[in-house]
């Protein structure tokens, strides 16, 4: 079965990231994700992101971008994203660590959404580049 995603809409942000993490979305979440994509892609500087959520039950973020990103991972995979492949292969990296953080509850939010996002990322046509990314 294909795995839709819908945006979240501005004024339900807040709320939904809340329904999923609580107070572990701005206080961990996020700001993993953020230092993740600073930290493999050479062009972004911050900016708009936006949400969305899976029919799987996953979310992810993505910056809002139509320029492509030149990732360089510490896997040494080089190559370009899309700010939405960059956003979930960010999100990819952020669930796996974070699934390990100490915190029973989160830490399995975490390896859910890593699954669920996981199974959304083998549809998306940049698929390759984020499992290299990623890998």
């Amino acid at each position: 079965m294909t795995i839709t995603l819908k945006q979240v809409p501005n004024n339900k942000r807040i709320q939904h990231t809340a329904d999923l993490f609580g107070l572990n979305f701005p206080l961990h979440l996020e700001p993993f994700v953020y230092a993740i994509t600073g930290s493999i892609a050479d062009g972004y500087d911050g900016g708009y992101w936006e949400f969305y959520e899976l029919s799987n039950g996953g979310f992810y973020m993505a910056p809002r971008s139509d320029t492509p990103f030149h990732v360089s991972c510490e896997n040494g995979y080089e190559g370009e994203l899309s700010g939405d492949a960059l956003g979930i292969a960010a999100c990819l990296y952020a669930y796996s660590n974070l699934s390990f953080s100490g915190k029973s509850r989160f830490d399995e939010t975490c390896a859910r959404q890593y699954h669920w996002l996981r199974d959304y990322m083998f549809e998306h046509p940049e698929a390759g580049a984020i499992l290299g990314a990623i890998d």
